[in-house]
C-alpha cells in the first residue's frame, strides 16, 4: 500500500554491546510492597479483548516460601479515553515461579505476577487504565493503549514493529527511544529479552572491566549454563514505558530456555510473566499461538520445543 522507507544504520550504536549497570535508575524496584510494575498490554485472539500483567511485591534473589498469590488482589479499572462513563473493572489471576539454581547458592523466587483479560472492547479505540489491588491503596498511574482495527481484508494496524535480541546494554536504550518516537500500534518481540540465561557473577576481577569488552563475552563474568532471574525484573521495568502502553506480543527465542536443574523445566520465566492467547487460539501451550491485529493473521511458532499436540 505505501512505499517501503528505508534508513542507514544509527551511527551512535555501538558496535561492542555494553551492559547497563545494575545501579541504573530504570532498574530500580519501586519502594511500595504492592505497588504494580513492569506493566505490559498483550493482544487476545479477537479484537475485542486484551491481557494487562504486572508484578507485584518486588523479587528477592534467595531461596525462600514463595509469595502467597493470594495476598493481593488483580483488578484493573478501563475506560474509554476521555469518556465520562465509569471506569469498568476487571479481575484476574496471579502466580508466583521459582527458578532453580546449580551454580549459585540460594534459588529465585519471582515476585507475584498479574494477568486480567479485558473484554468487550471496542475495535481501533484509544482506552486509558490503572492496574493494582485498590483495597491497598497500591494502584498504578494511568497508561493508555489502543486496540486493534477490526479483522478484515482492509483494515491494519498502522505501524507494526519487529525486534529481537534487545538485551539490556546502552544500544537498548538508545533503540528503545527510537522505538518510543516512532509511534507503533503494535510490537512483535521475536526472542532475546532479558538475556538472563547468563549469570551475573562477580565481575571485580573481571577481564571485560579492563580491557573495556563487553561482559556477555566474558565467561569470567557470566556462566551461559546458569540464569540470573533478577534481570527479568530490570528488563520488564526498563520496558514499561513502551509494553505499558503499546500492546506487545513475545516470541521466545533460545535465551528463554533457562532449563532448570531439576524436572528439566524450560521457559518457566517467559510463560510466566507475560500473557499469551494460546487456550483462545486452540493451543495448549505459550510456545505456539495465534493472534489477529486487524486483517492480519499472526502465527508463532517455537524453533526449541516439541510441537506434537500443539
Amino acid at each position: 500500500p505505501f512505499t517501503p522507507v528505508t534508513a542507514p544504520l544509527d551511527p551512535n550504536l555501538n558496535r561492542v554491546a555494553f551492559d547497563l549497570p545494575e545501579s541504573d535508575p530504570s532498574f530500580v524496584q519501586p519502594n511500595s510492597k504492592f505497588l504494580p510494575e513492569q506493566i505490559s498490554v498483550s493482544l487476545s485472539y479477537s479484537v475485542d479483548s486484551l491481557w494487562i500483567s504486572w508484578v507485584t511485591t518486588g523479587c528477592c534473589e534467595e531461596d525462600s516460601v514463595p509469595l502467597d498469590p493470594n495476598s493481593v488482589q488483580s483488578i484493573v479499572q478501563y475506560r474509554e479515553f476521555n469518556a465520562r462513563s465509569r471506569n469498568k473493572h476487571a479481575t484476574g489471576h496471579s502466580i508466583v515461579y521459582n527458578q532453580q539454581y546449580n551454580a549459585l547458592k540460594n534459588n529465585y523466587t519471582s515476585g507475584i505476577i498479574h494477568h486480567v483479560q479485558l473484554t468487550g472492547l471496542k475495535p481501533n479505540t484509544l482506552y486509558q487504565y490503572r492496574c493494582g489491588d485498590p483495597s491497598l491503596s497500591a494502584m498504578s498511574k494511568e497508561y493508555y493503549f489502543r486496540t486493534m482495527p477490526k479483522s478484515t481484508s482492509e483494515s491494519y494496524p498502522h505501524r507494526i514493529l519487529v525486534a529481537g535480541d534487545l538485551g539490556l546494554t546502552y544500544n537498548t536504550s538508545t533503540v528503545l527511544t527510537h522505538i518510543l518516537s516512532n509511534h507503533p500500534d503494535l510490537v512483535v518481540l521475536i526472542g532475546g529479552f532479558s538475556y538472563a540465561d547468563k549469570t551475573k557473577l562477580d565481575c571485580s576481577s573481571c577481564q571485560c572491566v579492563h580491557n573495556r569488552t563487553t561482559s556477555s563475552d566474558c565467561d569470567s563474568c557470566y556462566n551461559s549454563r546458569e540464569s540470573y532471574q533478577p534481570r527479568w525484573d530490570y528488563w520488564g521495568r526498563f520496558m514499561e514505558p513502551l509494553t505499558a502502553n503499546v500492546p506487545t506480543m513475545m516470541v521466545a527465542g533460545e535465551h528463554e530456555i533457562e532449563q532448570q536443574t531439576d524436572e528439566n523445566l524450560t521457559f518457566v520465566a517467559y510463560s510466566s510473566r507475560f500473557a499469551f492467547p494460546s487456550n483462545e487460539s486452540g493451543s495448549f501451550s505459550p510456545l505456539y499461538y495465534s493472534f489477529n491485529a486487524g486483517g492480519a493473521h499472526f502465527i508463532v511458532l517455537n524453533a526449541y520445543t516439541p510441537h506434537d499436540y500443539s
